[in-house]
């Protein structure tokens, strides 16, 4: 059997952080989903955002969510150490506690996180309440990419088609997501550490970003035992009833199929544990139904921050959709894996 090519032709150098931003509007950002594979934690969403205007103070994000409910929350913002180098090239992105590193582009990477969460739980997120007691808490985990990237667009990209970049914001810029399983080690202060193996999504993204009135979106994706895969980004049906973007892909264990998002889980409620999230997706092949309930959740409250006491520009502003970044159970054929989703919606459009 020929050896994956875990590139799918993308450009090494793309997984690279910059030295030095030169348009002044530019975000440079890395991000991990992880998921255990036994399902007793999961890390959705550890990521760095950096922005030109400065440079030298970046905004981080790390979450940890439980099955129970209960949830840690890292952020806020943090100056940058100097960055690694390896032969003049620069391979790691950090801020505070938070560091990410290439060990290989587009093949290994590592995250390291050290410093404090405060306690909370999914149900307070929901109420809107923000903080609580601080843990010191300790993360390492050894990423090994196991499908090739994807970007959102890609398929139409290559036809000349640039709309779906405008579609999700990335004008001017690059993002890829890629796969990966992983083994590492979690540490949080007063509980036992957890030695794990596990799944995750590594997001690179670089350039100018502008969301504009953002609708609201749904994003899952997942990577199973048997080597397959799948990843969706869709935006809610337009106010005039017609449908707005939407891109998937399936991945068979050798190459990547694309299609469209037929039914997506809208967030119209927020079960933060057992609910369902199974999507539906066309392909030339047909439909796929992939199977999905809510296993570990954290909440971000229309008007509350993201990042903590952390803004561009210095200013605090809340979020203006509420946020669902968490863990999902998907099935699909009767193979079971645990996988990310994040979703939002316009707050008059949820109904519990």
């Amino acid at each position: 059997m020929p050896t994956l090519d875990l590139t799918g032709g993308y450009e090494p150098a793309f997984d690279f952080p910059i030295a030095q931003p030169e348009d002044p509007e530019m975000r440079e950002s890395v991000s991990m989903w992880i998921s255990d594979d036994q399902g007793r934690f999961g890390l959705p969403r550890f990521v760095i955002e950096a922005v030109a205007e400065e440079w030298n103070y970046r905004g981080i994000e790390a979450n940890i969510a439980f099955p129970g409910g209960r949830v840690l929350i890292g952020a806020g913002g943090f100056r940058p150490d100097t960055p690694k180098r390896v032969e003049g090239q620069i391979v790691t992105l950090n801020a505070g506690p938070l560091t990410f590193e290439i060990v290989e582009p587009l093949r290994r990477w590592k995250m390291r996180f050290d410093g404090s969460a405060y306690e909370s739980t999914v149900a307070r997120q929901i109420e809107g309440v923000v903080g609580g007691t601080d843990r010191r808490v300790r993360i390492s985990i050894d990423a090994i990419m196991a499908c090739p990237p994807w970007t959102p667009g890609e398929q139409a990209a290559q036809q000349g088609d640039t709309s779906t970049a405008l579609a999700v914001g990335a004008v001017g810029g690059h993002r890829h997501e890629q796969l990966f399983r992983c083994s590492g080690r979690v540490e949080i202060e007063g509980d036992d550490a957890i030695d794990f193996s596990g799944t995750g999504l590594r997001i690179r993204r670089t350039g100018v970003r502008n969301v504009g009135a953002f609708p609201g979106h749904c994003w899952q994706s997942a990577l199973f035992p048997s080597g397959k895969a799948f990843g969706i980004l869709a935006f809610p049906p337009r106010s005039d009833g017609t449908a707005a973007y939407s891109e998937a892909f399936l991945f068979d264990g050798e190459k990547k199929t694309y299609g469209k998002v037929i039914e997506a889980p809208w967030m119209t409620s927020i079960i933060p544990h057992g609910g369902p999230v199974g999507l539906v997706i066309e392909t030339e092949a047909g439909l796929t139904r992939i199977d999905g309930i809510t296993h570990d959740t954290t909440f971000i409250a229309k008007d509350k921050p993201m990042f903590g006491d952390w803004a561009p520009g210095g200013i605090v502003s809340g979020m203006a959709l509420p946020f669902h970044q968490g863990g999902a159970l998907y099935t699909w054929d009767g193979e079971e894996a645990y996988g990310m989703i994040e979703r939002s919606l316009p707050v008059e459009q949820m109904t519990g």
